[in-house]
């Protein structure tokens, strides 16, 4: 019964949604406002009670639901169980909507100085996006089907998502990615109402800060799941599937540094808007990559890939929407301040242009290889090479672009905002060249050297930066940047470190051998068998010894006999300064196969991801507290003067 609960709750909450649609056009006579926020909170409430109707059947093991019996056992864990609710196809759209929902509710119910028909007209798109999204759900991914006679027992969930990282690692994505909806909604708002744009990114930078925030965690926590759970000794594999949640990500960042200029200075409204559209967009597109079945990744739904193409109707009737409104409404900007060459304004431009660059070459070697093949010129493979050779230059000119932004900001002759900029650049020539003349044959090494430098230069210039903003009394300004801006370059430097400077060592070691990597030993003192909840695990007991110190490292093979598939868990000491990271292979008469792994410096990359989150919250918190204190303070002036 309790599924057909759910089911009832996700068609009310289509009703819901429908009849949001026509509170704009109310607006303009009677106060709205208060059915406004009730319809909102419906419609979450309605969504909530159907995610909740499916959580309930996975914990009660009730196989005669489809989607359950596909996704779950009997002998799952409870965490488990309640994650595999999101863990699959029909699932995770179900959650698209709580999520979609519950921004819808948030706008509704902040913003008190917003005029109502804007925000009439701002939670109309969404419920227009969530009518689809709902009719999509109940039509083509039902995931309250059921199906008689119900198995005894169900397939059990995928091994490698039967991991504490799947309970949190989806639903940020989503909160990123469907929260770049709301911006989509204020942008088609701003335009059909022909709203200024300075008022448009007073509302918009919020959103965006949160939405991009918590993408940032998502991406970020995916990434620490790949590193440890696939066994590849790496953090991102430029996969289908990460590159969809990287796309809007890079948008998303390009959003963000738009929206201050066009807030603070009413420039690049274009931009502002623009962006607005293509990051949700590209978060539409992201969600046919993972669930289409038309691109092979590890982290990709396999179903069937008809499902797939309603997504990507959706995706171009949204985005044809968008931007059509955005050709035909769009008016000219006349920007109330004068454009300068050397200015802050100009790099939050350049870096604009970077970010789309960017994220088009990501959406370029994403699809590249499909529509290859589609036209009939055979097969082709898009990997890592191709990327890492976009990718490096834009980086090292984002690296560049930040410099000269941070220096503008610390001098007030124009003449001397190149002084840091052409040092660093000065000391990158110094150093390459140097390079080149110790060894012109062992050039490779001179890339994570740029990096390393523009990076610790940045980082400096960044301490600067926030020393001069702290002097100013811009306490938020300078937290915000020093965290933001200084992840990103924790992010380079473990980057290039990781990527340029690990050892690798592949040894089979019988019982009581030994391999040494790195200053470290590792002796291998045998086998363990263990007995789980849901698989049988086999472990290698190594010890570790570096200098005095001597620790235990464990990797494992586990078995899950429901799937018959087998995986591998790895071992890692985690440090500061760099990681072990071993990996357990197959068995070979009486040796076992390990790869032994160090990566330096690691840990700056989770490290540096949560600093840009955070950066993006914070910002948020400080900007308003800084507003409160201000008007405080004038409210105080004033008593004062009467």
């Amino acid at each position: 019964m309790l599924p057909e609960i759910g089911y009832l709750a996700l068609l009310a909450s289509l009703l819901t949604a429908l009849l949001l649609l026509a509170l704009p056009f109310l607006a303009k006579r009677y106060p709205v406002l208060p059915l406004l926020k009730l319809l909102s909170a419906l419609l979450f409430l309605f969504a909530l009670s159907a995610i909740s109707m499916l959580a309930y059947s996975f914990v009660q093991d009730d196989f005669s639901v489809l989607y359950v019996a596909a996704h779950s056992n009997s002998e799952l864990p409870l965490l488990f169980k309640v994650a595999a609710t999101w863990g699959g196809h029909e699932g995770s759209m179900l959650f698209w909507l709580v999520t979609l929902s519950l921004w819808t509710f948030l706008f509704a119910c902040c913003g008190q100085k917003t005029e109502v028909r804007f925000k009439a007209t701002v939670i109309a798109v969404l419920a227009l996006i969530y009518s689809a999204l709902c009719l999509y759900t109940l039509m083509l991914s039902d995931p309250f089907e059921r199906f008689f006679p119900a198995p005894f027992q169900g397939r059990d969930l995928n091994p490698m998502l039967q991991d504490i990282a799947l309970v949190f690692h989806p639903p940020l994505l989503y909160l990123g990615y469907v929260g770049f909806a709301l911006n989509f909604a204020l942008s088609l708002a701003t335009l059909l109402l022909q709203t200024e744009a300075q008022v448009f990114a007073r509302h918009s930078r919020t959103w965006a800060l949160l939405s991009w925030g918590w993408l940032t965690c998502g991406i970020v926590l995916g990434a620490w799941w790949a590193y440890y759970e696939l066994g590849w000794g790496g953090w991102w594999f430029w996969d289908p599937v990460e590159n969809a949640s990287l796309i809007p990500w890079l948008l998303g960042l390009g959003l963000i540094h738009s929206l201050i200029a066009t807030q603070r200075q009413g420039l690049y409204p274009y931009w502002s808007l623009l962006l607005s559209l293509l990051a949700f967009s590209a978060s539409l597109l992201g969600t046919f990559i993972v669930r289409s079945g038309v691109i092979t990744s590890v982290h990709a739904f396999s179903i069937d890939p008809s499902r797939g193409y309603a997504l990507l109707a959706m995706f171009f009737v949204f985005s044809g929407f968008g931007l059509a409104i955005f050709a035909f409404k769009a008016k000219p900007a006349h920007s109330p301040r004068r454009w300068r060459l050397w200015s802050q304004a100009t790099g939050l431009l350049l870096l604009n242009i970077l970010t789309a660059i960017a994220a088009f070459s990501v959406l370029l070697g994403t699809f590249y290889p499909l529509l290859f093949s589609t036209f009939g010129f055979g097969s082709i493979s898009v990997g890592a090479p191709y990327f890492n050779t976009i990718f490096t230059p834009l980086v090292i000119l984002c690296l560049a672009v930040m410099l000269l932004w941070l220096n503008g900001g610390l001098q007030t002759a124009w003449r001397r905002y190149l002084s840091g900029f052409t040092l660093a650049l000065a000391s990158t020539l110094a150093t390459i060249f140097y390079n080149l003349q110790q060894d012109p044959h062992n050039s490779w090494q001179l890339l994570p050297t740029v990096f390393v430098l523009l990076a610790f230069w940045l980082l400096f210039s960044l301490f600067l930066y926030a020393i001069r903003a702290y002097q100013q009394r811009r306490l938020h300004t300078a937290l915000a940047m020093l965290l933001g801006h200084g992840g990103l370059v924790l992010v380079v430097i473990a980057a290039m470190m990781s990527g340029y400077y690990s050892s690798d060592l592949g040894v089979k070691l019988a019982l009581d051998e030994s391999a040494e990597l790195h200053r470290y030993q590792f002796d291998f003192q045998g086998i363990e068998y263990r007995l789980a909840a849901n698989y049988t695990t086999e472990t290698a007991l190594l010890a570790v010894t570096h200098h005095a110190e001597r620790f235990m490292l464990q990797p494992e093979k586990r078995f899950y006999d429901i799937r018959n598939s087998m995986m591998s868990e790895v071992a890692i000491k985690a440090g500061l300064l760099g990681d072990l990271y071993i990996v357990m292979g197959d068995k070979s008469g009486d040796r076992y196969a390990f790869g032994l792994h160090y990566k330096p410096l690691i840990q700056w990359l989770w490290l540096g991801g949560i600093f840009m989150a955070l950066a993006a919250f914070f910002s948020i918190g400080l900007r308003r507290f800084a507003q409160r204190s201000a008007t405080e303070a004038a409210t105080e002036q004033g008593t004062r003067l009467c």
